[in-house]
């Protein structure tokens, strides 16, 4: 029951992070525009850069080392102190690299650093603990405070399409806010350290060897608009984060297990208990397949409507960007459950890096050809194409470990559901005038259609969640 109150509580952890913008894409889509929602788009994603070698691995890191060692009070302080300076080291040269990079900067200067408040909020962020931990309840409580604020403050300051600056440093603020509003909790939960018994360092080589995997996932989330920006314009690249950012907030419910389930799996596997481990594994695997599945035909068959409707006219062609883009809801899903439940966990970590790499290099080297021909789709094929990629080569090298067709047991019948749930939805979807009652109408006729085709297939799922209730 902690792992489904866990879950739940990182379903809504990951969706606040997502929501204050998306709340506000309706009205900021309509107030910038498509080049002031390109300009946040592009400025953020290089930032992203600078944030993720600053990180060098640590957040992942973090959270399996601290699983390892939790019942140990003494040792897990020590660990967390020494970590946490890495960390603040570590993003420290980060910034000054970034210093460095606006000095010689000419284009976009004031935006790129109004988002660099984001990179010293990555110095603060130690939600790593509290999910090693496996506590997730302080992180979305104190949290939330912070976003509704930053959502009232956008709504009140932002109001033309010269607002750009002040839109960007609400979200940055916002997000340093976050972080350090967490550190009040260590009081109870960590000691005060003696420096001298600090070895800082020793946890750089280990984190680094994450730093790959984490360099290479963003760089196939970030590259596409930074190369959008500079083969098509900034406006595609405005295109596509918003296609992006509705396709991510989907996939936070989706990819919840993984973050919940890394640190029990790390804890199972310190204590050699691989049987439970691989049992979880089948389990999450099942379940991921049983959300993804119908949200991905789900998100397709709304597209038409949905993205005029909630970005405004400016942005019709995005419909289209959601429809390339909905099947990666499927494929990260899966690609989170072996890489970050069952990969990195029982330090498969060479195997997870190679995955993500290869998706890193597929996405490069398509991108260039497909952004010169379609432009932005072309940049959503190649997104679509590299997350295949990883979760192919992922299902090929785990193939002797676990039981592929145990796996995917259930595929055939949440697919069936799925395609009779679109077939229905999408009809409903371009025939019915455009509005929130027409949208929210489709969503709840799709839903009764999955959930009843689900009923009358019966897949393994029912009786584990039966098990659940009880």
């Amino acid at each position: 029951m902690k792992i489904v109150k866990n879950y739940l509580y990182n379903v809504g952890y990951n969706i606040l992070i997502l929501l204050t913008p998306l709340l506000t894409v309706p009205y900021i889509s309509r107030v910038l525009g498509p080049t002031g929602v390109g300009i946040n788009a592009t400025t953020n994603s290089v930032i992203t850069y600078f944030l993720l070698a600053g990180t060098v691995g640590i957040t992942i890191y973090g959270n399996r080392e601290i699983a390892f060692i939790r019942e140990d009070f003494e040792k897990r302080s020590q660990v967390f102190w020494e970590i946490e300076l890495l960390q603040i080291t570590t993003i420290g040269l980060a910034y000054l690299s970034f210093c460095i990079f606006l000095f010689f900067q000419s284009q976009l200067k004031m935006y790129f650093f109004y988002q660099s408040f984001l990179i010293i909020a990555g110095a603060f962020d130690i939600s790593w603990f509290f999910m090693g931990l496996e506590d997730f309840k302080k992180t979305v409580l104190r949290n939330m405070l912070v976003k509704i604020l930053s959502l009232f403050a956008i709504f009140a300051l932002v109001k033309t399409k010269n607002d750009v600056g002040i839109y960007i440093l609400i979200l940055s603020l916002s997000q340093l806010l976050g972080n350090v509003t967490l550190w009040p909790y260590l009081n109870k939960i960590v000691r005060v350290p003696k420096i001298a018994t600090l070895h800082i360092f020793k946890h750089l080589k280990p984190s680094l060897s994450l730093f790959i995997p984490q360099v290479a996932i963003t760089i196939y989330l970030a590259v596409n608009k930074t190369m959008l920006w500079q083969l098509d314009n900034v406006t595609a690249s405005g295109y596509y984060d918003y296609s992006d950012k509705l396709i991510k907030l989907v996939l936070a419910i989706v990819t919840s297990t993984g973050t919940v389930m890394l640190p029990h799996i790390a804890n199972l596997y310190a204590r050699k208990k691989m049987k439970q481990v691989k049992e979880y594994l089948y389990i999450s695997f099942d379940f991921v397949l049983f959300i993804a599945i119908p949200m991905c035909f789900g998100i397709a068959a709304l597209a038409t409507s949905l993205a005029p409707w909630f970005f405004g006219s400016e942005f019709t062609m995005v419909n289209k960007l959601l429809m390339i883009e909905a099947p990666v809801i499927i494929l990260i899903g899966l690609s989170n459950v072996i890489g970050q439940q069952y990969l990195l966990p029982t330090k498969q970590t060479r195997t997870y890096t190679v995955s993500v790499v290869l998706g890193a290099v597929t996405n490069i080297v398509i991108n260039i050809p497909l952004i010169l021909k379609y432009g932005v789709y072309g940049a959503m094929i190649a997104t679509l194409l590299s997350e295949l990629t990883v979760t192919s080569y992922q299902l090929i090298k785990v193939r002797t470990a676990l039981k592929l067709s145990k796996l995917f047991a259930n595929l055939g019948k949440y697919m069936f559901a799925a395609v009779i749930m679109f077939m229905q939805v999408y009809v409903l979807n371009i025939c019915m005038k455009i509005s929130a009652i027409s949208l929210f109408f489709q969503i709840i006729i799709g839903l009764l259609i999955y959930i009843g085709m689900i009923c009358i297939l019966q897949p393994s799922i029912l009786q584990r969640i039966k098990k659940l209730r009880r």
